[in-house]
Formats: C-alpha cells, structure tokens, sequence
C-alpha cells in the first residue's frame, strides 16, 4: 500500500484529510498530516517529517503532498525525501488530489498514482461559469 504524508501550513492538511476521508472511508493506516506553524522551529517541523518518513515508509511507496510550491511544508520536505527511493513528493494539494489517492492506492503502482494525482488536481481546478455555459452550449 502507498503511505502518504500531508504537509501544509496550519491544520490545513488535517482538514483536507478528514473531508477526503468523508468521501472514499476512513484510512485507517498510512496517511498523516503534519502541520507547520510559527510557533514550531524548523528543526521541529524537520524532525516531525523525517519522523513520518521513517514510519510510513513502505516497498510501494511514499507519497508526500504539500500546500504549495516554494512554501515551508516544500521546502522542509523536499531535502528529506530528494535522494530517498520509492518516495515522490507533489505540491499544490487539493481535495481532489487527496480523493483520487486514497482511492487508487492500492491498485496503481507509484509512479502511475503520481501522475493520476497530478492530473486530477489539475482538472478539479475550473472556471465553474465557463464549464456550465460550456454544458449549456452543447445541448
């Protein structure tokens, strides 16, 4: 099974856990959401992921997902994870992306979720007003 690890600031990678798992059902092992604050170092948030890392490491594979490119949860996370094997880490994580992994974790291997993740976080990202009238047109 691929684990993953929810990197963001605040509690926002906790919320999005809980609406995600509202959706697909409760994962009950190898999801965590680890939350950055200013009240925390660096060196604790640092260690609070490499912890996760250790512990939800798993032969499938490790999925780290984090708020946003160039953000503190990336940039905290990306040297722990860069040279480590069968771990990839995507940024920009949405509802979406969180519904589509946990559906698919244990039937796509890494790499194949990686990309299902990514485009599937990119096309829940809409002009709702143009996808509507677009309906609309083609009736």
């Amino acid at each position: 099974m691929i684990n993953f690890i929810v990197v963001t600031h605040g509690e926002f990678g906790a919320y999005l856990v809980e609406a995600a798992e509202g959706i697909v059902g409760r994962q009950d092992q190898g999801v965590r959401a680890i939350a950055t604050s200013s009240r925390l170092s660096v060196p604790e948030i640092r260690a609070k992921i490499a912890r996760a890392l250790r512990e939800l490491s798993s032969p499938d594979g490790t999925i780290v997902f984090t708020d946003m490119p160039g953000g503190t949860p990336n940039n905290l996370s990306f040297p722990l994870i860069k040279d480590a094997s069968r771990v990839e880490m995507v940024s920009g994580v949405n509802l979406y992306m969180l519904v589509s992994a946990f559906s698919q974790r244990d039937c796509m291997p890494l790499e194949s979720l990686v990309s299902k993740i990514v485009a599937d976080g990119q096309k829940s990202i809409r002009d709702v007003r143009l996808m509507f009238l677009a309906a609309a047109g083609s009736r």
